[in-house]
C-alpha cells in the first residue's frame, strides 16, 4: 500500500491561504450583493408588469406601465455580435505576431501598445468614432447594402442598390458604426488573453514540429491554435461580456429607436447600458425600477457570458496546464 505524503504547511502559506479564501469569497459577496440589490430594486416593476412582458416588449413608456427590454435587448446583441465578429479575427493576428512572428526586442513595445489601448476611456472611442470614423464607414455601409442587401440584416429600408442619390444619414448612427467602435474597445482584451495562452504552448511542441519540417504557419496551425483554443474562445467570451456592457460609446453614436431593428447598416439602434444612460436623469420612481430591472437582464446576461468563458477555458487543454 503506497504510503500517503502530506507536506506541513508553515504559518505563511497559512496566511496566504487563508488571505486568497477570504479575498475570494469578499468578490463573491459583492457580486452577489449587487445582484440582491438590482433584484430588489427592480421588483415594483417586475411585479407590475410580469418577466414575460418585460421581455417581449419593446415600447419604453414605464409611467403607463408599457415598458419591456426586447428592442433594447436586440440592439445589445447585434452590436456585441458585430464587435466581436471584427474583434476576434484581428485579436488572434496581433495576438499571434506577437507571441510567435515578432522578433523580441519589439514584443515588449507591442504588448505595452495594447495595453494603452486597453486603457483608453470608452467617451474617447466614443467622440472618435462620432466625429471621424463615422464618416469614413459610409462608403463601406453603402457598398455592403448595394451588393450584399440580399441578405436580411444588411438591407437599408428605403435605399435602392446602385443609387448614386441616396442620402448618407440613412447609414449613419447605425449598430455598425457601433459596433465597430465597440470592437476596437474589446480586441486588446481579448488579445492578451490569446496571448498569454499561446505563449504557453509547449516549446517541446513547436520544436517537434520545425524538425518535422513544419513552416512557421505550419507550426502554429498544427501546435499553437489547437492549444490555444480554450483561450480563444475564453478571451472572445470575455469581449463579449464587455461589448454587452458598453456603455458611453455606443450612446454617443447610436441614434436610439425603441422598436426592434435587424438592420445593422441601417440608422437607428439601441442598448441596455444606452437606456439606461439616457433615462437615468429624468426617471420617475416606477421609471428608476424598470431601469433596474433591465439593469438586472444586462447583469444576469453578462454574468452568463463570462461564467460560460471561464468554464470552457478551465476545460481546455491550456486551462488545465495553467492551474496544475
Amino acid at each position: 500500500m503506497p504510503r500517503r505524503l502530506t507536506a506541513a504547511r508553515g504559518l505563511g502559506d497559512r496566511m496566504f491561504r487563508y488571505q486568497l479564501t477570504a479575498t475570494g469569497g469578499i468578490v463573491l459577496a459583492i457580486m452577489a450583493a449587487v445582484g440582491l440589490f438590482l433584484l430588489l430594486r427592480a421588483g415594483q416593476a417586475l411585479r407590475a408588469r410580469g418577466v414575460w412582458a418585460f421581455l417581449t416588449t419593446a415600447q419604453w413608456q414605464p409611467d403607463v406601465h408599457r415598458f419591456g427590454i426586447a428592442a433594447v435587448l436586440t440592439g445589445t446583441l447585434l452590436i456585441a455580435a458585430v464587435a466581436v465578429t471584427i474583434s476576434v479575427p484581428l485579436a488572434i493576428g496581433t495576438a499571434l505576431f506577437i507571441s510567435d512572428v515578432a522578433p523580441r526586442s519589439l514584443r515588449r513595445t507591442l504588448v505595452t501598445m495594447v495595453d494603452l489601448m486597453a486603457a483608453v476611456p470608452s467617451v474617447v472611442y466614443g467622440l472618435w468614432g462620432l466625429f471621424f470614423l463615422q464618416q469614413h464607414v459610409i462608403g463601406l455601409s453603402r457598398w455592403l447594402s448595394d451588393w450584399f442587401g440580399w441578405i436580411p440584416f444588411l438591407h437599408v429600408d428605403g435605399v435602392q442598390a446602385g443609387e448614386p442619390l441616396a442620402s448618407q444619414s440613412v447609414y449613419t448612427a447605425s449598430t455598425f458604426v457601433a459596433g465597430i467602435v465597440v470592437a476596437l474597445m474589446v480586441a486588446p482584451i481579448q488579445c492578451s488573453v490569446m496571448r498569454e495562452v499561446f505563449a504557453q504552448a509547449p516549446a517541446g511542441e513547436r520544436e517537434g514540429a520545425y524538425a518535422l519540417g513544419a513552416t512557421r504557419w505550419g507550426m502554429i496551425r498544427s501546435v499553437v491554435l489547437p492549444y490555444g483554443m480554450g483561450g480563444i474562445i475564453g478571451g472572445t467570451m470575455l469581449g463579449l461580456g464587455r461589448a454587452l456592457g458598453e456603455t458611453i460609446a455606443v450612446y454617443l453614436i447610436i441614434s436610439p429607436v425603441f422598436a426592434i431593428q435587424p438592420h445593422i447598416l441601417q440608422t437607428g439602434s439601441n442598448s441596455v447600458s444606452s437606456l439606461i444612460a439616457l433615462h437615468y436623469g429624468d426617471a420617475s420612481t416606477f421609471g428608476m425600477s424598470a431601469l433596474m430591472a433591465a439593469g438586472l437582464a444586462l447583469f444576469l446576461l453578462t454574468l452568463a457570458v463570462n461564467f460560460t468563458a471561464s468554464s470552457i477555458v478551465a476545460r481546455s487543454r491550456s486551462g488545465a496546464q495553467s492551474e496544475a
